[in-house]
């Protein structure tokens, strides 16, 4: 049996995404992570 290679992988992914959300949050304080993902958040809703 053959296996077919993924175009996509969505678990690589999600770990790819973890990852860099935690090199990017590493250190922050409590109101720092609140105002990181309060922005991550705007943006996401605004659609940009």
């Amino acid at each position: 049996m053959k296996t077919k290679e993924k175009e996509f992988d969505a678990i690589k992914m999600t770990r790819d995404i973890k990852e860099k959300i935690s090199r990017e949050i590493e250190g922050m304080t409590f109101e720092q992570l609140q105002a990181y993902f309060a922005k991550k958040r705007a943006k996401l809703y605004s659609g940009h």
